[in-house]
């Protein structure tokens, strides 16, 4: 059996600016920051925005 040589050539990574926090979603629905940190540990999230943004070729 021959073998597949395979090799990771790079790596990237990128966060996007927008940030959606606990207090912003807190406005949107009936909970609260403190709520969501005790239960999911999650401070912030970021939003991509733009329809494509989040690939590259």
């Amino acid at each position: 059996m021959d073998k597949i040589n395979a090799v990771i050539t790079g790596v990237g990574g990128y966060v996007p600016e927008d940030v959606l926090t606990n207090e912003d979603i807190s406005k949107l629905v009936d909970t609260t920051d403190e709520w969501i940190m005790t239960r999911v540990g999650i401070k912030e999230r970021r939003i991509l925005k733009g329809e494509g943004m989040g690939t590259s070729y």
